[in-house]
């Protein structure tokens, strides 16, 4: 694998950091640095969003006839990395990399039409409705169900773990339709609208005081079986597509990078309670070099499954094995920073936004304010899209052949 870039792709990367120097405004910087979420609230996400859709430059996961950018695998890392070395907020996946590229692959001309034009521009906000109580990791045993009442799908349970459904106008989701063979083979993808009577949005709390996830309630909640994607019970296949897309949809190891970088700053002017700053202390620079070795692999996995994209082929169970990493990597660099931060990285502001004129005024420096909420939050990293153990069964059973 050659890791020169092209005389092409480094044209590319000037333009992409002249479009962020001009394009990025400190106020979405600090809204993308304040945040101790998975996501940034919509106020700064979607902002940059539209940006990013002026640009054209908002679904490079996409194909080019249906809005995307026609980039290489390469292009798409180089934007990714450069995103992650300005700054910028890290937007909702929800209906660009996640219900978007499953539109853009089993829906009908009719809903590529109706649906990827509004996520485009972010006039419709999507959220997930694939966990129940109960059905997390084995997700093909749901127990939502969807009975046909003439040309309406009437949906009865429900979700929980459901990112941002406060804030979405419309969700997709897998219920069951047949509970009569395999229970693989009797789930179907749906699409809901969230503004009707028959839904129910319940905020979840988390430990970090954030509020991102939701139960969500279908009491006879109605949608139009113009809105199933796919045919009537293809949803687990569907769903396999969606997943290697959510965790493989993008590079973990240059914003990994960054934060290690971050750290080692952080390190030269912490005091150790020793001997002068916590960077001399030798065991804490063998971590800090393991944590960075494991990027730096990490980062070269990516690249290995970009050059098999690039060749035309897709992104396959591979995905798992990033997946794995980046959640486990993003964990020890949270501990390594509140180790780093000590008593100040107590401070847990419940308050949020962090950001703006109404934000609570750090206790030491502005990264201890968000450092203990970024623990917290991360902790979930490895459970969902799919916990560790799923991961490690993938892995063993698609990659190795054991």
């Amino acid at each position: 694998m050659d890791m020169n870039f092209s005389p092409e792709d480094i044209a590319f990367r000037e333009e992409v950091r002249g479009f962020l120097a001009d394009k990025l405004a400190d106020r979405l910087r600090d809204g993308a640095r304040r945040t101790p979420g998975v996501f940034v609230e919509p106020d700064i996400g979607m902002e940059w969003h539209r940006i990013l859709a002026e640009k054209g430059w908002v679904a490079p996961h996409w194909p080019k006839e249906d809005g995307g950018t026609g980039w290489t695998p390469t292009q798409k890392f180089i934007f990714e990395k450069e995103c992650a070395l300005a700054g910028a907020p890290s937007i909702s996946i929800l209906g660009l990399r996640l219900v978007g590229p499953v539109i853009c692959e089993f829906g009908t001309p009719e809903q590529k039409a109706r649906f990827l034009p509004r996520i485009l521009s972010g006039d419709d906000y999507w959220c997930q409705g694939y966990s129940e109580p109960g059905s997390g990791s084995d997700l093909a045993s749901l127990k939502t169900s969807a009975r046909l009442d003439g040309d309406e799908y009437v949906v009865n349970g429900s979700k929980i773990w459901t990112t941002h459904a406060h804030h979405a106008n419309w969700i997709f989701a897998l219920v069951r339709t047949d509970s009569s063979g395999k229970k693989q083979a009797g789930i179907t993808f749906l699409l809901l609208p969230m503004d009707q009577d028959g839904i129910e949005v319940t905020p979840i709390h988390s430990m970090s005081g954030d509020h991102e996830v939701n139960q969500v309630f279908f009491s006879d909640a109605r949608t139009s079986v113009e809105n199933r994607i796919g045919e009537d019970g293809a949803g687990w296949s569907i769903a396999k597509f969606l997943l290697e897309n959510e965790r493989g949809g993008s590079c973990f190891a240059p914003r990994l990078l960054q934060s290690i970088d971050k750290l080692a700053e952080l390190a030269k002017t912490q005091p150790s309670g020793v001997n002068g700053a916590i960077a001399h202390d030798a065991r804490f620079r063998d971590r800090l070099a393991r944590v960075r070795l494991e990027a730096e692999a990490l980062e070269f996995t990516e690249l290995r499954i970009l050059a098999e994209l690039a060749k035309g082929r897709a992104p396959g169970p591979q995905t798992s094995l990033v997946k794995l990493l980046g959640a486990n990597i993003g964990q020890e660099v949270d501990t390594l920073r509140l180790e780093l931060l000590g008593p100040d990285a107590l401070q847990l502001p419940l308050e949020r936004p962090l950001y703006g004129n109404e934000a609570p005024e750090p206790v030491g420096s502005e990264l201890a304010q968000t450092a203990m909420g970024r623990y917290l939050n991360n902790r979930a990293a490895t459970i969902f899209g799919g916990s560790d153990e799923v991961q490690k069964n993938i892995i063993a059973k698609t990659v190795l052949g054991l």
